[in-house]
């Protein structure tokens, strides 16, 4: 953890941008019981991200802060695509348990097979 002027000093901006970041809603350092901040690792990761993204890139802060917001629903996207994987999975399992009850050749009701959770919603 590094208090604020150490973060400005890794991300080479001056604290007071540090503030002005945090007000922008960019950046959500750790408080101390005293209400000091301490930026992580993490947090010297993102200020190093939002300068190269304005100072190389051109971007303003607004689209710091849209590009932030898609950056976290890209990743509540990737944690939801691997909770369907993981579902889909334990569904195939499942089919190929049924099928291998089941007699070779011998007709299977639809109703019989699981149902993938997205299909448990409908008629």
């Amino acid at each position: 953890m590094y208090i604020i002027s150490v973060a400005a000093e890794l991300a080479g901006v001056h604290p007071q941008t540090l503030r002005i970041y945090e007000r922008k809603g960019l950046l959500r350092p750790a408080r101390t019981a005293g209400n000091t901040r301490r930026y992580s690792d993490r947090d010297i990761e993102r200020l190093q991200m939002i300068q190269r993204l304005t100072q190389e890139e051109g971007v303003n802060l607004a689209g710091v802060r849209l590009f932030l917001e898609m950056e976290r629903e890209v990743e509540r996207m990737r944690e939801q695509v691997e909770r369907m994987r993981a579902e889909l999975e334990r569904a195939r399992r499942e089919a190929r348990r049924e099928a291998a009850r089941r007699e070779e050749g011998a007709i299977v009701p639809l109703r019989s097979l699981p149902m993938f959770p997205w299909e448990r919603t409908l008629p």
